[in-house]
């Protein structure tokens, strides 16, 4: 054997062609790096979000891994054509006349050289295109991925060396197509078909058929070996190695056989090729799921039924809606983005329906799934014109107008409480998080991947609390942070809010649209709320707003400007007018976003989750502790976090037991995001977690992963996927 292997290197190395092939291989670089040249100006030419809508190239091989395999897969047919093509077949088989020695004796000499040709090809398109793209590699794109992957990014050594080190198998695929085939032009074309022709025509098929016949195709293959793709990297490793057995087993029948006898059998063989390529390997399997799902017009929808009091699991129970933005099949489905809505008591149906522009990419790799909550306000378990309405809070001065207060509030709450006491006691998050861990037990998952966005960071962390090895990821978008204490946690959201505060004048003052322009606004808001709560400012129907119901109206459009600013000059405007004795411009706004009410009432349906929660006040005397910290830290916005706590005031069921720390020690890293009004509480729950990392957006809003911010949604996946956290204190700023 060692003189028949000696003999076939000497034929290697005198026959020309392999010569012009290895140089030609070179192309393969040429080409990767041409296409980062052009991605580069393309890249360069665009700008904010449009720069994170680019497919990555990743580690830089997908244009010139194709040529290269052709090269190699030619190498090893022209091993064994030329002798064809050149009549020398006969005398090598005379010197080596057992024929499986003969082809045996190939293997190594072509495993050999073109796993070196391998390894050199692969890192030198890699670095190629590193080299063209320079810092624009680094940039992170909507789908988790970097426009180019360093060696430094985990697992793209890996996935080079095992791209290089698959050279060999495809040119042993190339030994045995050209062995059956026996003809150099005959091979050459099956080897274009196989690698170059299939691949493309795949892309061509609508998804997600096209990924799917994509993924079992040759060139596919190394990088999910690497890393999961559709397919485990088992089954990717095992499919290569079929298609290398199959092609070598269809060699060994051909040279062994001659005449009639061999055209049946090659026939044969060509079709367990054939079966071998169209025979999806096993992909991870997707777990057994309870729920029956439904298409819903965009959506899948399903319901699950749940116990009132998980005290009590066999007692009562309700059911509760669910939605599914199912996975689009492109790569691997890694499990379930569960996205938990916020509120309390905000649809996560509805935010699938109207976000799922958002969820585009990361669909690739997840179901993303979402509920109708409990304490849903559409659920119809209880009254919706009763949720939605509430008692106009007032601030108190004395324990009598506290005592007042109280009352107010447990007559509403009553009222709403009547059609259903039992449900109304526990639409506490703790009970929407149990809700949650019922979801993922009916869906077959081990753990869940979640987002939780604004009020939804409170089942969130409940939800980790009670069942922390079920998480597999936690993203915080915006939330509401129940584990500082409330005096902290006052004293954080003032200078919060301070600051947007000054935003606002200083846009003002910048600005002519604005109808304060050129005044003192500050000035001119304390100066309007202190002449209110001397003599309130008429509205319409005999209502006339405070200088307290004047901050609260004020609030939404003061944290959301909105496009162009239009909300701060809608704000503007009410102020002026206001100071002119006329508040409809506050009362409108307020109608506009309420079932008519002429004033922000205290929502029975967001208070029935708040107060069981804790977010409330002991008693008078811490009140009057927080009031009194506002008025000394915050001159503009002294009573801006009083409106929900007020709302619990005299509340008829008791408040759960105050949250407890979180299990850091049995919890993944977490990732925060949030903008100028939210990051600080976000940040802070996120941090608890060892290892954590937060985007800080650098612009207004609320909620950037469902309002579609680009960078944060690039980010966010990339955690999803990966589980890579990115750095504390992550800048994005807004793209357009």
């Amino acid at each position: 054997m060692k003189d028949a292997i000696a003999a076939e290197w000497l034929k290697f190395r005198t026959l020309r062609s392999n010569l012009y092939l290895l140089i030609s291989a070179l192309l393969a670089v040429g080409l990767s790096a041409g296409v980062a040249f052009l991605v580069a100006r393309g890249f360069d030419a665009q700008r904010g979000a449009d720069l994170r809508r680019f497919d990555s190239l990743g580690d830089g091989l997908g244009t010139g891994l194709p040529f290269a395999y052709l090269v190699v897969g030619a190498m090893g047919a022209f091993s064994i054509t030329t002798e064809y093509g050149t009549g020398h077949i006969n005398t090598s088989l005379t010197a080596v006349p057992a024929r499986h020695a003969f082809l045996l004796a190939k293997m190594p000499v072509l495993a050999a050289v073109s796993l070196v040709v391998g390894q050199v090809l692969v890192f030198g398109m890699h670095f190629a295109t590193m080299a063209v793209l320079g810092a624009r590699a680094d940039t992170v794109l909507l789908d988790g991925q970097t426009l180019g992957a360093s060696l430094s990014e985990p697992g793209v050594l890996a996935g080079l060396l095992i791209t290089g080190a698959s050279m060999p198998l495809v040119a042993l695929i190339g030994l045995g197509l050209g062995t059956a085939i026996r003809s150099t032009a005959g091979t050459l074309v099956a080897l274009i078909l196989v690698l170059l022709i299939l691949p493309a025509a795949a892309q061509t098929l609508p998804r997600p058929l096209g990924s799917q016949i994509g993924a079992h195709l040759i060139g596919a293959l190394p990088g999910q070996i690497a890393a999961d793709g559709l397919l485990t990297p088992l089954a990717a490793g095992a499919l290569l190695a079929a298609y290398t057995v199959a092609a070598l087993a269809a060699a060994a029948v051909a040279i062994a056989l001659r005449g009639r006898r061999l055209r049946p059998l090659l026939a044969g063989t060509a079709a367990t090729i054939l079966l071998v390529g169209v025979t999806p390997a096993a992909a991870a399997p997707t777990p057994d799921s309870e729920l029956t799902w439904k298409p819903c017009d965009k959506l899948l929808c399903s319901e699950i039924r749940v116990p009132v009091d998980w005290a009590e699991p066999q007692g009562r129970t309700i059911t509760l809606p669910l939605a599914m933005l199912p996975h689009t099949g492109r790569r691997h489905r890694i499990g379930v983005l569960f996205s938990i809505p916020g509120g309390p008591g905000g649809s996560g149906v509805e935010d699938l329906e109207r976000r799922a522009g958002s969820f585009a990419q990361i669909r690739d790799r997840f179901d993303v799934v979402s509920l109708l909550p409990r304490n849903g306000v559409e659920l119809g378990a209880l009254d919706q014109n009763c949720l939605t309405t509430g008692p106009w809070i007032t601030v108190p001065d004395s324990e009598r107008e506290w005592a007042a207060l109280a009352r107010s509030n447990r007559a509403a709450a009553e009222r709403c409480r009547a059609a259903d006491p039992e449900l109304f006691g526990h639409l506490d998050s703790v009970s929407f998080a149990r809700d949650i861990d019922a979801i993922r037990s009916a869906m077959g998952e081990r753990q869940f991947t979640f987002m939780a966005t604004s009020y939804g960071g409170v089942p969130g962390l409940a939800y980790a609390r009670l069942f922390p090895s079920r998480v597999r990821a936690m993203y915080l978008d915006g939330t509401v942070n129940p584990l500082r204490d409330k005096s902290e946690e006052d004293r954080a959201r003032y200078a919060l809010m301070e600051a947007q505060f000054a935003r606002f004048s200083q846009w003002c003052a910048n600005d002519s649209a604005c109808a304060l322009h050129g005044r003192d606004v500050g000035t001119v808001w304390n100066g309007l709320r202190s002449a209110a709560d001397r003599s309130p400012v008429p509205a319409e129907k005999g209502v006339a707003y405070s200088g307290f119901d004047i901050a609260v109206a004020a609030m939404p459009d003061l944290v959301t400007p909105g496009a162009d600013n239009a909300r701060w000059k809608e704000l503007a405007q009410a102020i002026r007018r206001a100071e002119n004795g006329d508040a409809t411009g506050f009362s409108d706004y307020v109608k506009a976003g309420t079932l008519g009410s002429l004033k922000t009432p205290s929502f029975v349906g967001m208070n029935m989750t708040h107060c069981l929660d804790g977010i409330r006040y002991r008693d008078y005397a811490e009140y009057r502790r927080l009031r009194a910290l506002g008025e000394r830290i915050a001159p503009h916005l002294y009573d801006s976090e009083l409106w929900h706590p007020l709302g619990c005031v005299g509340w008829p069921e008791p408040a759960r037991k105050p949250a407890a720390p979180l299990p850091v020690d049995q919890l993944p890293p977490f990732v925060g995001a949030g903008t100028w009004t939210d990051y600080a509480d976000t940040a802070d729950l996120a941090l608890r977690v060892p290892g954590s990392g937060t985007i800080r957006y650098e612009g207004q809003g609320h909620g950037l992963y469902h309002t579609g911010d680009p960078c944060t949604i690039a980010y966010a996946n990339r955690y999803f996927i990966d589980l890579r956290v990115p750095p504390l204190n992550t800048v994005c700023r807004p793209e357009s």
